[in-house]
């Protein structure tokens, strides 16, 4: 598949026949072979019913507040942000063969993930007070992660980070990849094959940021004969994909972004590497962004 600016972002589109879908990607959408993802609302009382099947899923709030009754456990209370902007996320797992209703104890939005898996774990719910926040970076290339789901988790595939970069700031920065799965003579793994999702969210409905994605000779697509050199503007409720190659991002002046990344691939690792060509940037940095964190 030959990706451009003009399939790697997506954008929301109303669907008549599922009004309170936002936004979806689909394996076969993406040209890929794990993720699959989807931005819903749902109004106080409403509900949404779905089964993972064959599939691990995570579920996110962005706003509002929910709770899930299923055929593995009831869970209430998910939920406890006005926006993303206010506070780290709740995260609960489902395993395959999970049926589950999820109801609007108030109002508003949340992203539902899943992806493929051989494999059956507990189901459990991260609470915003059990995720580990730090700041990442320096100088104009700090930005807050909240690690959600991150590498070591009791799951097969999923992986989950929130990501908050201040106005004018860079984040996944230096750009680094991980489309090949690399491990040293003694077994450790220096670089994971993941597809990633970015879902955006911006603190003002203008607001925008701009998202790079390049591949060089070291990426698969690149040595078959299609490379990846992408520039694209994400708004509110957009999602950037990432199949393959580097990927940096940098926030419009005056507004925050964030964006909630979904990875999976050859294992449950953020494991990467940098673009040789702008990795000595980290040793510049004097100081870390001030604004950070933002809660």
């Amino acid at each position: 598949m030959q990706y451009t600016a003009e399939n790697i972002l997506v954008k929301p589109v109303p669907d008549p026949q599922d009004p309170d879908r936002i936004l979806a990607i689909t394996p076969e959408s993406a040209g890929w072979e794990f993720i699959s993802f989807q931005a819903r609302r749902l109004a106080t009382g409403q509900s949404w019913s779905f089964r993972t099947g064959e599939n691990e899923l995570a579920i996110v709030n962005l706003s509002g507040r929910y709770q899930v009754s299923s055929n593995r456990g009831h869970w209430g209370g998910i939920g406890s942000r006005e926006n993303v902007f206010t506070g780290a996320a709740h995260v609960l797992y489902l395993p395959r063969h999970t049926d589950f209703t999820i109801t609007a104890e108030e109002g508003g939005e949340f992203a539902v993930t899943w992806v493929p898996t051989d494999q059956d774990h507990e189901p459990f719910l991260i609470r915003p007070e059990e995720v580990p926040i730090s700041i990442r970076g320096g100088d104009n290339v700090s930005r807050q992660i909240n690690d959600l789901l991150p590498p070591g988790s009791p799951v097969h595939r999923l992986v989950l980070v929130e990501v908050y970069t201040p106005s004018g700031n860079w984040s996944s920065y230096p750009p680094h990849k991980h489309d090949v799965h690399i491990e040293d003579e003694a077994g450790n793994l220096i670089e994971a094959d993941l597809e990633e999702v970015y879902f955006y969210k911006i603190d003002r409905p203008e607001g925008y940021a701009y998202q790079r994605v390049y591949t060089d000779e070291r990426s698969p697509l690149h040595q078959a004969g299609y490379p990846i050199d992408a520039l694209v503007r994400a708004e509110d409720n957009h999602a950037v994909l990432v199949p393959e190659g580097y990927h940096p991002v940098v926030s419009a002046p005056g507004y925050t972004t964030y964006y909630l990344n979904v990875l999976a691939g050859s294992a449950q690792s953020l494991a990467n590497q940098d673009d040789p060509r702008y990795s000595w940037v980290k040793e510049t940095y004097r100081t870390v962004d001030d604004r950070l964190p933002l809660y």
